[in-house]
């Protein structure tokens, strides 16, 4: 049966109505109709839509709350990363941040936009003519877990957006908090019912939108800040504090307490103005962000593996307290490393609970003269790990001699060695003591490894100690009676943990490298490892494991000390056994072989000297994104040399054999010419 025209009309006109008052209260906080009659037309849509469900749409106000519990969330795939931000904990390093910025664009005076750094959980949200299409976490920043449900539950975040001169494809980036007063009526309700209270409002809001049931989600109160954009089809806007009004005028958003600074003094007192408002803002936060407001000057700035080069985080000042020194104790970390922990007197810093603090090595432990039983001042900054900043010697109270490192390892007893000129004491058991054993499992099923949800600290614990599983590879091998006859293990939590394991059998080459826990491997360098494989000299991991050292060092991202770990670790047979046990295990998805051929390819550069413009090693990685081969020594392959400042016996030798010699200009010039047009990357970037 055919709906009835006037009966479509009226459903969209309450739409209209119902988004625009909706966009009012959450957004504005200017409600411009009582509850009641809010209340009245919300009814009136719902009869409707129930008499008529073939007009339900996904964008529809009834449907916020609309979806059925998950078992779990699926993964999306940026389209762009979302990077991280550099941080600034003083007026020191922010001066350093805002000099590098003149001095790289050539100007007197930088135009920043400025905005408070929320404590929330960032977001990337997709809208494709006008509607909303998902919504994902951050994850490792290349992939998110999709929350589109739990997203849909929060009012500030529109379903359809306001307008008709939006572009067709539109992602945004956010920040989602819980406001100080609902984070306080979640605990007192959890108070109430004696259950676990959280300990502050980022955690309450991480742990509410994870939930797998959207009604749970919506019951939370959440909230958000627009603070960025990720993939669009058209340009909105030149300035990036322009941009965030036109979003505002689409249905977002932004923080209200954005602003346009200049100069060193502006940036310092835009900073001193939140922190006096800190305590009376109604939602957490812990710095103030600066980015370049214009987005020319962005692209001319660039970006590293993981944050942008032109916004920096300027934090608060780190909160301390005074407490005591219980006891300090060693923990032994995956690649065997003894960490000195300190176990304090439980205190209150910034409103979190902190009952240990690192005490990072030996030397420190020296330097600040801590012993046990000291009175000392812990400190904690943002989500740094809390640190002993002093101790406070009591004069009344003989002091407990200085604290000596174990000689042997305190799990395994295997010998300890401190390698001279290292302030690090090692296990030397390798992998078969247990806590390195259980260390490396632990990090290869994190979130930004193989992300096996369910696979927790204790439960890998007693994997290990019943030796159940001894390597990654072991992991695939648990079947549901292996499983469901650990301690706290329902027959639920073995299934839903058994189908974790069976979906992180498909894995990107990145995740897989970085999951494999090779030193100073971490989400970069395994990036730049997986880059190898769009090459066509490489095809599959046996490839990566027999590489010379040279071209490893080639690599960006890896010097020659990285090269010897990543060498070291394929050349052990273990390591080897428990890789071609991988593979035959898991799906593993390679980067596309590139077809295009690069400009400088086939060619051979050597540098040396001392460059005004960029580091050696910017210059290499540049040379080596166009195709070329950059080498460490003359030879008849030599293309030309590349002589900076102070150039010493390379550009004799080049001169001698007749090669080219390029200047820095033309290093410039050359690399300019060869440049491929990159998409501006408006990347969003969280904590």
């Amino acid at each position: 049966m055919t709906t009835p025209e006037d009966i479509c009309k009226q459903v969209e006109t309450l739409r209209r109505a119902l988004n625009q008052h909706n966009h009012q209260y959450y957004v504005l906080d200017d409600p411009d109709i009582p509850d009641a009659e809010y209340d009245r037309l919300f009814r009136r849509l719902q009869k409707l839509e129930a008499r008529y469900p073939d007009l339900v749409t996904a964008e529809s106000p009834t449907q916020r709350v609309g979806s059925a519990p998950a078992d779990h969330f699926e993964r999306i795939q940026h389209t762009i990363p979302m990077l991280s931000l550099g941080n600034a904990f003083s007026d020191a390093e922010l001066l350093d941040f805002d000099r590098r910025m003149r001095e790289k664009l050539d100007v007197d005076e930088v135009e920043y936009a400025a905005e408070p750094k929320l404590d929330g959980l960032a977001v990337t949200l997709m809208y494709e003519n006008g509607r909303l299409v998902y919504g994902a976490t951050r994850g490792d920043g290349t992939a998110g877990e999709d929350i589109t449900g739990n997203i849909r539950t929060i009012h500030s975040i529109p379903l359809q957006l306001i307008g008709q001169d939006h572009p067709q494809k539109l992602e945004v980036r956010g920040e989602v908090f819980m406001p100080k007063a609902a984070f306080e009526r979640l605990n007192q309700q959890a108070t109430e019912k004696g259950e676990k209270t959280f300990a502050n409002p980022r955690n309450a809001a991480a742990g509410s939108l994870r939930q797998l049931d959207p009604k749970i989600t919506a019951s939370r109160q959440l909230d958000i800040y627009i603070y960025a954009l990720g993939q669009v089809s058209e340009e909105i806007s030149t300035h990036h504090y322009d941009t965030l009004n036109r979003l505002k005028q689409w249905g977002f958003k932004p923080t209200p307490l954005t602003r346009v600074v200049k100069g060193i003094d502006e940036l310092k007192t835009y900073h001193e103005d939140i922190e006096k408002q800190r305590n009376d803002l109604p939602y957490e936060v812990d710095g103030v962000v600066y980015k370049i407001n214009a987005y020319s000057q962005q692209q001319m700035i660039g970006s590293v593996s993981r944050a942008p080069r032109w916004a920096i985080a300027h934090k608060f000042a780190a909160q301390e307290e005074m407490s005591v020194l219980e006891d300090i104790e060693i923990q032994v970390g995956r690649t065997g490393v003894l960490t000195p922990v300190a176990r304090l007197k439980p205190v209150s810093v910034g409103g979190v609970t902190v009952t240990n603090a690192t005490l990072h090595n030996m030397d420190e432990i020296i330097r600040k003269d801590v012993r046990v039983g000291d009175a000392i001042v812990v400190r904690r900054a943002g989500d740094v790990i809390p640190e002993i900043v002093r101790s406070i010697p009591d004069s009344h109270r003989a002091r407990d001699p200085l604290f000596e490192m174990p000689g042997t390892c305190p799990v395994c007893h295997s010998a300890v060695q401190r390698i001279e000129g290292e302030a690090i004491y090692r296990c030397t058991d390798g992998v078969y003591c247990s806590a390195q054993c259980k260390g490396a499992l632990k990090h290869f099923v994190s979130r930004k490894a193989m992300d096996i949800d369910g696979l927790g600290k204790k439960m890998i614990d007693q994997l290990v100690d019943r030796k159940l599983i001894e390597t990654p590879a072991d992991i695939y091998e648990l079947d549901f009676k292996t499983i469901a006859g650990l301690e706290r293990m329902a027959e639920k939590s073995a299934k839903n943990l058994l189908k974790a394991i069976e979906n992180s059998r498909e894995v990107t080459l990145v995740r897989f490298l970085y999951a494999l826990g090779i030193r100073e491997v971490g989400e970069a360098t395994a990036a730049a490892l997986a880059n190898l494989f769009s090459t066509p000299h490489f095809s599959t991991l046996e490839d990566l494991m027999q590489v010379e050292e040279e071209r490893l060092k080639e690599v960006p991202d890896v010097g020659p000390i990285v090269a010897r770990h990543i060498l070291h670790f394929f050349n052990e047979e273990r390591n080897q056994s428990v890789i071609r046990k991988l593979q035959e295990a898991l799906k593993i998805d390679y980067p596309e072989k590139t077809t295009a051929r690069l400009p400088l390819e086939g060619q051979t550069y050597v540098i040396t000297g001392t460059l005004s413009t960029m580091s050696r090693n910017i210059a290499r990685q540049k040379l080596m994104a166009l195709g070329a081969k950059v080498a460490g020594s003359i030879s008849g392959n030599t293309t030309a040399l590349i002589a900076g400042e102070k150039a010493g016996s390379k550009l004799a030798k080049a001169r001698d054999a007749g090669i080219d010699i390029l200047d820095e200009q033309e290093l410039e010039a050359l690399l300019q010419h060869n440049h491929t047009d990159v998409t501006r990357n408006h990347s969003g970037y969280p904590d």
